[in-house]
């Protein structure tokens, strides 16, 4: 079954933002009353907030509130998104699948200001159908609800659609909703729950 569109991820996959993701979320838990500065950014890479924030509450401030944290969290990285810089690949591959006319979403687990601001840093709007984040479904990744709704909203059938994920999580949502699965991790070899693994973006050009 031949595949007629592509819905990426975006953290880690177009842009090059878990850096900057970690680097607010350490600072704005450091305000809150926590010391986030020995903890990996592969901690919580490809999980939600909301889930983050379940995790992370205990260490907190008692008069800390999730909507407070989360909006200063969203607030730092949007403020700092002119840092932002695309995967290398990212931007020639989605130039070229759009000179064929082959439809393009996003698939995020970040709320809707975080997805804006890295789509407007990828400066990539022009190219997308649609982008879905966090705030556009009742459950995130790992839930296959993201991706069902984006193969909806593309009236296409799942498995007519290639996902694009670097995260475990991403990737059991996609397989989760039906889609074929390309994982994208170079730094670990790939995504184990994918059903193909990159090493280079530009191999998605060979997929659809």
């Amino acid at each position: 079954m031949s595949l007629l569109a592509v819905a990426w991820d975006v953290d880690g996959t177009l842009i090059d933002s878990e850096p900057l993701h970690h680097e607010a979320l350490v600072a704005v838990c450091g305000d809150f009353g926590a010391d986030l500065s020995n903890v990996s950014g592969e901690t919580f890479r490809g999980i939600h907030m909301g889930d983050v924030w379940t995790m992370l509450a205990p260490r907190l401030s008692p008069e800390a509130d999730e909507a407070t944290w989360l909006a200063a969290i969203i607030d730092y990285y949007v403020a700092h998104r002119d840092r932002l810089r695309p995967i290398p690949g990212a931007l020639e591959t989605m130039r070229a699948l759009a000179a064929r006319g082959i439809p393009q979403v996003c698939v995020s687990n970040s709320n809707r200001r975080i997805v804006d601001a890295n789509v407007d840093a990828l400066g990539v709007a022009p190219l997308l159908s649609f982008t879905i984040s966090l705030d556009d479904v009742g459950a995130g990744k790992p839930d296959p609800e993201p991706y069902l709704t984006a193969a909806t909203r593309l009236g296409l059938e799942p498995g007519r659609v290639l996902a694009v994920e670097d995260s475990r999580s991403g990737a059991l949502s996609a397989r989760a909703a039906g889609l074929f699965v390309a994982g994208y991790c170079p730094e670990t070899g790939g995504v184990g729950e994918a059903h193909i693994s990159l090493d280079r973006l530009e191999g998605v050009l060979e997929l659809v």
